[in-house]
């Protein structure tokens, strides 16, 4: 059985940003949009803040901070795990790590064969 498939995982570098942040803002969430204003760069809201339409999809967790993705950027990437990191520079306009001189990155890589076969078996199980 082995480990779990995630869909989404974090750097040590931005799990301590995100635990950082936490520390200043209270509880956090993520969104991937793939927008025209801030690219494809993760946004790091306080939770509630970004308002999670009807065709995001939550992928996960990281750092105990929920992550969603706009539907047509699943669509995209659903063959590919993401990895946040964290690189020096300005972030999104108005993610909360931009006054730190950090932005949150999506790095990605394709899912083994195995991996998928993992996948699309949990997520293609009716829920009980």
């Amino acid at each position: 059985m082995g480990e779990p498939v995630l869909r989404v995982t974090a750097t040590a570098s931005a799990l301590a940003l995100i635990d950082m942040l936490r520390e200043k803002h209270g509880p956090l969430m993520f969104h991937q949009s793939g927008g025209c204003c801030d690219g494809s760069a993760p946004m790091c809201y306080p939770q509630g803040e970004f308002i999670v339409g009807d065709y995001d999809k939550l992928l996960g967790h990281i750092g105990g901070v929920p992550f969603y993705i706009s539907g047509p950027q699943f669509e995209y990437w659903q063959h590919t795990a993401l990895i946040i990191d964290v690189v020096p520079g300005r972030g999104g306009m108005f993610s909360l790590e931009g006054p730190e001189g950090l932005r949150f990155l999506t790095r990605s890589r394709l899912f083994t064969d195995d991996e998928w076969g993992r996948l699309s078996a949990i997520e293609s199980t009716p829920a009980v």
